[in-house]
């Protein structure tokens, strides 16, 4: 299979369980550290798919980080050309503002820890075999107000609108981190005390967010083998 092209813009927010699903169906990844300075294609003639993460950086802080400029511009010429495409938080965030949408803070306010999330009608269509209602790990600020043109909302919550959305089956973004383990969500809740502290409606406290975690992270990669499920049979197919 031609390797996926995989974007990190954190040494914290890598592929984490992710690698181990796309390794057992054997995909390939051609991974760049874009905060390391690793470089970007030009185009995605030569990989299968894209798959942007997450990162503590906003989609506009081009000034501070020029990389992101030229993420857009290759998210606009995967989408152009038919390249599957899939965002993980500031990953769908960036594929929102590339593809023409509006990213903003939330109202609400921080989204950090174990919320749930519920399907809408087109969730329900997209993902036919989950239940209508299950927990996600969020961890983010700002979320997307405005999304680009034939984009269908795929899940949701009181604390974000948008949880997922889809435009057609090429393309797929995810606000949550679905990928997370357990020593992420350990390691986070630790390096952003401040985050946590400062509290607020959708804010866990650490203990809350720590609570039988090990069970929860291994329901949560159940839960994330269904999510990309749809996507990645696509690139199969191709790929077949």
């Amino acid at each position: 299979m031609t390797a996926i092209l995989v974007l990190q813009h954190h040494p914290d927010e890598g592929l984490a369980t992710l690698a181990t699903l796309l390794a057992a169906r054997g995909h390939a990844v051609d991974l760049r550290k874009l905060y390391q300075g690793d470089s970007l294609p030009g185009s995605m003639i030569a990989h299968a798919a894209l798959i942007l993460m997450g990162g503590p950086m906003s989609v506009y802080d081009e000034a501070e980080y020029p990389w992101l400029a030229r993420e857009k511009s290759l998210i606009r010429a995967a989408a152009r050309d038919g390249c599957p495409i899939l965002g993980h938080c500031l990953g769908a965030q960036l594929i929102t503002v590339a593809l023409g949408g509006k990213v903003e803070s939330n109202p609400s306010g921080l989204e950090l820890g174990w919320w749930p999330v519920s399907l809408t009608a087109a969730g329900q269509i997209y993902w036919p075999e989950m239940r209508r209602e299950f927990p996600l790990f969020h961890w983010h600020g700002e979320h997307c107000v405005t999304l680009p043109a034939g984009a269908d909302v795929l899940a949701l919550n009181d604390a974000t609108p948008v949880q997922a959305f889809a435009i057609g089956s090429q393309i797929l973004a995810l606000q949550a981190h679905p990928e997370v383990t357990a020593e992420q969500v350990r390691q986070w809740s630790s390096d952003n005390a401040a985050d946590l502290t400062a509290g607020g409606e959708y804010v866990q406290t650490v203990p809350t967010m720590l609570h039988a975690l090990d069970q929860a992270c291994a329901q949560l990669a159940v839960t994330a083998t269904a999510l990309y499920g749809p996507w990645l049979k696509q690139i199969e197919r191709q790929d077949g």
